[in-house]
């Protein structure tokens, strides 16, 4: 068994356990930007008709202690802090990080990079700032002003962070156009690495963004080519695997199921992964889940893959969590979807 391999089982055994390894946190229901397709603010979002900037969220040391008291609770190995925009609660985040980084959590702080991010942050062991960047000026700085490409520049300047670029249709048009924006952010000093997802709808969706069959295939046969020749940009073969054969429901998605998800308030769960609603997994180009997938088929132990190890792992976790922590699990983990229980 290779080290990856090992890292993922020791990951899987904190299911074991009634944990989770991963914890994400939307910290903020605030955020100056108005994206179109942002799942955040989608109205299905959030379960029982709840949008995100309804909750009461929190400030100063009820964000910081109720961020610190989930910690305590899951015990994860990854925390995602997100929004909203995350960098709104920039002072209280400066508190949070270090906490969860002398803990040997690994924390990742998504944001458009609309504010500056913290130069302090960057001597933060296990931390890791992602900024969003969809596209290039032409499309990016329409959907996401006033996060412009000059402001981004300005607020990541003599930073380290990654870039994360979600792909929607609008950019499949000019055929050069996914390599002049790999480009472009690879040649910027402050990059380390170049994260691409697909824009994944909701079941029913009609929007703008939605790619059609055939440019997702050109998409997923362009990436491998581009990864040659950029180093920066991240994946593998086997991700665009994932993505060409993506699970068919949360409930086959290991991410989904490795995952805990909370909104603003620090109360409401978002389910069934951080899209929240009712996913089209048919059409999932999230990347941390096609990670998931990868790693879910490698081979443990002939013939069981650690996707077969991670399953068992959940059965068990959720008797643990009935029965040690009293605490409900994640109706993703129901062997009847919620939403066929509600059809019933």
């Amino acid at each position: 068994m290779n080290s990856v391999a090992k890292g993922v089982l020791g990951t899987w055994g904190k299911i074991l356990t009634g944990h989770v390894p991963l914890l994400s946190i939307e910290v903020t229901r605030e955020c100056p930007l108005h994206c179109p397709g942002c799942y955040a603010y989608n109205e299905e979002h959030l379960p029982g008709g709840l949008l995100l900037r309804q909750l009461n969220d929190k400030r100063n040391d009820d964000l910081v202690n109720g961020v610190m008291r989930l910690v305590e609770f899951h015990k994860p190995l990854h925390v995602s802090l997100v929004g909203g925009e995350p960098l709104v609660r920039h002072k209280e985040l400066s508190r949070i990080i270090p906490q969860l980084s002398a803990k040997g959590i690994h924390t990742l702080v998504v944001t458009s990079g609309v504010i500056p991010i913290p130069m302090e942050w960057m001597s933060i062991p296990r931390l890791r700032v992602a900024v969003s960047v969809d596209g290039l000026p032409e499309h990016h700085d329409i959907r996401r002003k006033p996060a412009t490409y000059d402001r981004i520049l300005k607020n990541i300047e003599g930073r380290s962070i990654n870039v994360a670029l979600t792909i929607t249709r609008q950019m499949t048009a000019r055929e050069s156009y996914f390599e002049d924006y790999v480009q472009f952010w690879s040649a910027r000093p402050e990059v380390d690495r170049i994260w691409v997802s697909i824009y994944t709808p909701q079941i029913g969706e009609h929007s703008e963004e939605i790619l059609l069959p055939e440019e997702r295939s050109s998409v997923l046969a362009l990436m491998p080519r581009l990864m040659l020749r950029y180093p920066k940009l991240l994946g593998r073969k086997d991700i665009m695997n994932a993505y060409a054969e993506p699970p068919r429901n949360p409930k086959e998605c290991t991410f989904a199921q490795m995952s805990t998800n909370y909104s603003a308030d620090l109360k409401t769960r978002v389910q069934p992964c951080i899209f929240g609603g009712n996913p089209d997994c048919s059409q999932c180009g999230c990347l941390i889940s096609g990670a998931a997938t990868m790693f879910s088929n490698m081979v443990a132990i002939k013939p069981l893959t650690l996707g077969h190890i991670a399953r068992g792992s959940i059965r068990i976790g959720t008797a643990v969590n009935k029965v040690l922590r009293k605490e409900h699990h994640p109706d993703r983990w129901d062997a009847e979807p919620a939403a066929k229980k509600q059809a019933a």
